[in-house]
């Protein structure tokens, strides 16, 4: 396994989890609820640019790797896949949300690791759809955990559903078009 700084913080991502997780079983009292709501939103959007950056310095240093290709999107979607289902156990109404980002990171995953068995796996390759899709999912995401509905005249929660509407049917959208991408190689 190499070690080089795109890996590390890659792996500060994964580490970042159990810290993420840990906020919201403080016990009541230790921290402000507001503490702990932008504490929670610095992880994750600390991880959020840690995702974007150790691809970028991958690329610009020369220092992909095979490893790294395969736990760049585990740890992006341990993250999401965690944040989501907190924000479940704070607003249920999230859970179709959930229910679908989750679902179409699996189908997807699984029919990666398929093509990639097949020697095909270019021909599922992260298009323009899905780094919209993870974009709008982000933001939503972070907005829904500051969990403010009146932040200097701005409505969090309500933007942060909006930004998670589009993310979900750009996430529905993205998982038929890698499907279609998947279909024409079995014709």
């Amino acid at each position: 396994m190499p070690w080089n700084i795109p890996i590390l913080l890659t792996w500060m991502r994964v580490l970042l989890i159990p810290v993420f997780t840990l906020l919201f079983y403080l016990p009541k009292g230790w921290l402000d609820p507001q503490t702990v709501n932008w504490t929670a939103v610095f992880i994750f959007a600390a991880a959020a640019v840690t995702d974007w950056f150790d691809g970028f310095l991958a690329r610009r240093w020369k220092q992909t790797s095979d490893f790294g290709a395969f736990l760049d999107p585990v740890a992006d979607k341990l993250m999401v896949a965690v944040a989501l289902i907190l924000l479940v156990s704070l607003h249920r109404t999230h859970a179709i949300f959930a229910m679908i980002i989750i679902g179409r990171e699996i189908t997807i995953s699984a029919l990666r690791e398929w093509m990639a068995q097949m020697g095909k796996r270019g021909s599922v390759a992260v298009a323009q759809i899905g780094k919209l899709k993870t974009t709008a999912q982000m933001a939503a995401i972070m907005l829904l955990l500051a969990g403010m509905n009146d932040y200097h005249g701005l409505n969090f929660i309500f933007i942060g559903n909006i930004l998670m509407t589009i993310a979900a049917v750009l996430t529905i959208w993205s998982m038929f078009y890698y499907l279609k991408m998947a279909w024409r190689e079995f014709k």
